[in-house]
């Protein structure tokens, strides 16, 4: 089985430049349980220093989902959910404003296990976010089926989705990065979040991986400095001029990223196009958000504790798993069926 819908997540303005580094990774949470009341409070607080509280309510949701071929069936399922009453931080800013965080994490109060667990959905979702100046793209609760997917392992017993980043090579040339700049622990690693919109890199890594791309550029375009950040003057394509960079991860799986793929464009001036590079420098995580996640399927499969990603169109549609009523896996073009949305009873507090 699996369930599609529009994504709503899309990437950042010129504005995410100025977005700090785990945007909705979640740092810390509390819950409590008032018996006088009959009520639970949470309190999540996020990467970016922002929080939310409240209380969890439950409702229904609605989805439509493919069975086999173009059959679908009705679902609804009841989902626990935090409704807000108080947020702070960058929340409370109208330009960082959201209408909610689909939590989509690997614990038991997230919406996917929550699905997975009462047989809705598989233990798996996929998104594809659109790149190019766009936004939105495709969300499937369920599993993207694709034949050039390469798959990386998750490092087990972990609350966010962590992989093992082994090398980074730029130009096909591997950098001189200690390795203990990518072991995991409480507060290091690399973990995979579409909740934040650029890309980070640890201390260790980010000179390394700075130095060798300006190197290689240094002859062909005019950096300038605005406000302590680095900018490039560029008049001809950035793919003629950047070098190709490679995240190399256990299992052989390489995220290879194009020009286009790590740099955001800003301006122009006088005819020429002003670029920056949308990797930050950060302590302890490295974290690859939105920026180099766009224009590819990535597929989350938490049955089989992997991750896997390629390059796609995310205007396209996209072939989907499913399991057939005689056990047999079956894919399906997601195009070929009617547009799939998915419904939540808005939620109303006391």
């Amino acid at each position: 089985m699996a369930t599609i819908s529009n994504a709503s997540t899309g990437i950042g303005d010129d504005s995410s430049s100025t977005n700090r580094a785990g945007d909705f990774v979640t740092l810390a949470k509390s819950m409590h349980f008032n018996l006088q009341n009959n009520q639970c409070s949470y309190t999540f607080q996020y990467g970016d220093g922002s929080g939310t509280s409240g209380y969890y309510v439950a409702d229904l949701m609605h989805l439509d989902t493919i069975l086999e071929g173009s059959l679908t069936s009705n679902s609804s399922a009841q989902i626990f959910f935090g409704c807000r009453t108080l947020q702070t931080g960058d929340l409370t800013k109208p330009d960082r404003a959201v209408d909610g965080i689909f939590g989509f994490g690997q614990q038991s109060m997230s919406v996917i296990t929550q699905l997975s667990s009462q047989g809705i959905t598989p233990r798996a979702f996929s998104h594809c976010l659109k790149g190019n100046g766009g936004s939105g793209g495709i969300l499937v609760l369920g599993e993207v089926v694709e034949p050039n997917i390469v798959y990386s392992p998750l490092v087990p017993s972990q609350p966010h989705y962590n992989l093992n980043l082994q090398s980074i090579s730029v130009n096909g040339q591997t950098l001189p990065i200690d390795s203990s700049v990518f072991a995991t622990s409480s507060n290091k690693g690399t973990i995979v979040d579409s909740g934040t919109t650029l890309a980070y890199l640890a201390e260790g890594a980010y000179d390394p991986f700075m130095n060798a791309i300006l190197g290689s550029v240094s002859q062909t375009v005019h950096p300038i400095v605005n406000k302590g950040n680095q900018y490039y003057i560029v008049t001809s394509s950035v793919a003629d001029l950047f070098p190709q960079v490679s995240f190399n991860f256990a299992g052989g799986a390489s995220l290879i990223l194009n020009p286009q793929d790590y740099l955001i464009q800003q301006n122009s001036i006088g005819g020429a196009a002003l670029w920056c590079i949308g990797f930050q420098n950060i302590q302890g995580q490295t974290i690859l958000g939105d920026l180099v996640l766009k224009d590819k399927i990535f597929v989350y499969d938490l049955e089989g504790q992997r991750i896997g990603w390629t390059d796609y169109d995310c205007s396209m549609s996209v072939n989907v798993s499913t399991t057939s009523r005689t056990g047999r896996s079956e894919f399906v073009n997601a195009g070929q069926l009617s547009e799939k949305t998915v419904h939540l009873d808005m939620c109303l507090t006391n």
